[in-house]
């Protein structure tokens, strides 16, 4: 009979929504923690750091041990890890003596999740044998700005219906999403990116200048993304005076809303673009967002910037993963780990870089946003510089 490799889509595309739930749900909660647990807003910032290292790490060790256990059973456990530490988010931090450690716990578990889904469910697709692989690549990563905008909105629902003390339920409701998956990615057909022994290996990837370059494009783009995404709201609620739950759906909402339409865009029109000008035009969109963002007097033009930022920056993360796949066709799942590693640490390094600005110039976020610039910048100069090689994709 022949393969299903729809069910194989499908379970990646669950696989993402997977991800936005561990990337966004806690951060929702933060308030609430503080509240409930009498956990100051110092310590809470701890959390997600441990979110973003234990994805690092988990990425670093991937790029040696992924194809040694299989694709099968490193993915089928993203899905077990991120359930059991949504579903131990309702549990340990009232249990344990501790609050804090009891959620520190459930994070790492289901940031481990996240860091295994982030590095596998590309070379999965790859190694499927879809046409236009540019567009199922970008349609794919679309999936996260839409679990985004799901949990964003799901949970801001669920608060108003049955009231934010509730949150333990909700937590173990998410949950059920990656354990119903994990069934999936058990019986869907998986392939091998490369045939044993032909991989290029970590130390030939690293040893060859244009995926240097392609590690500094994804950094970049984690950079650029991660920004506007964890610093919107916060944004949103200073430039407008408007509650928190109204900064929420006005600005990372907002924002996942234009990165998810900019991949559906560009996954349904893939064959007929250039990809590395695609990139490029987008890289000086978002240069542009950043400082309409930063340097606008008026609070509507900022808000623009916040929103639109997402269009720009919307097809850079799974862009460069293509443009890699193209450049290394051999380069397997040590490639894209270290794809994951270079976002995950732009995503860590940036926000934390604008927060610590802000504080340092008075508590304005303008600030930090317009030093954030210098990422999106990189990005453009890198594009420039690949271009410049004369290697177009298509």
């Amino acid at each position: 009979m022949p393969k299903n490799y729809r069910k194989t889509l499908m379970a990646c595309y669950l696989g993402y929504v997977t991800q936005a739930i561990s990337s966004n749900f806690t951060p929702l909660l933060f308030l609430t923690f503080i509240g409930r647990y009498g956990i100051s807003l110092e310590t809470i910032a701890i959390i997600p750091l441990v979110f973003y290292f234990t994805q690092l790490l988990i990425d670093l060790v991937a790029t040696k041990y992924a194809d040694a256990i299989g694709y099968r059973t490193c993915v089928v456990a993203s899905q077990v890890l991120s359930a059991v530490g949504l579903g131990l988010m309702a549990v340990l931090p009232e249990v344990l003596p501790s609050p804090f450690v009891g959620i520190v716990i459930a994070v790492v578990l289901y940031a481990m999740g996240s860091g295994l889904i982030e590095v596998l469910v590309s070379p999965i697709v790859e190694a499927c044998p879809f046409e236009n692989k540019d567009g199922v690549m970008s349609t794919l990563h679309s999936f996260f700005c839409w679990g985004s905008m799901g949990v964003i909105l799901g949970s801001t629902l669920f608060f108003a219906l049955f009231g934010i003390e509730n949150w333990r339920i909700l937590a173990v409701i998410w949950a059920l999403i990656p354990l119903y998956n994990a069934f999936n990615f058990l019986t869907c057909p998986i392939e091998r990116l490369t045939e044993e022994g032909e991989s290029m290996g970590a130390k030939n990837l690293l040893k060859t200048p244009l995926f240097l370059l392609m590690i500094l494009l994804m950094i970049c783009a984690g950079a650029s993304e991660a920004t506007m995404t964890q610093w919107a709201s916060a944004f949103t609620e200073s430039a407008l005076g408007v509650s928190k739950t109204v900064g929420d759906l006005a600005g990372p909402c907002l924002f996942a809303m234009f990165m998810g339409i900019a991949r559906l865009l560009h996954g349904k029109f893939s064959e007929k673009l250039d990809l590395s000008k695609t990139m490029l035009l987008c890289g000086v969109m978002c240069v542009g967002c950043y400082l309409l963002a930063s340097l606008s007097a008026l609070p509507i033009l900022g808000l623009a910037g916040c929103a639109l930022c997402g269009l720009a920056v919307g097809i850079m993360w799974p862009g460069t993963i293509s443009l890699s796949s193209h450049t290394c066709p051999k380069g397997g799942t040590a490639m894209f780990a270290f794809l994951a590693l270079a976002g995950d640490f732009g995503a860590a390094v940036c926000p934390t870089m604008v927060g610590s600005l802000s504080e340092l110039a008075g508590g304005n976020l303008k600030t930090g946003l317009l030093a954030a610039t210098v990422f999106p910048l990189l990005l453009v100069v890198g594009l420039v510089a690949l271009r410049r090689k004369s290697i177009r994709f298509k």
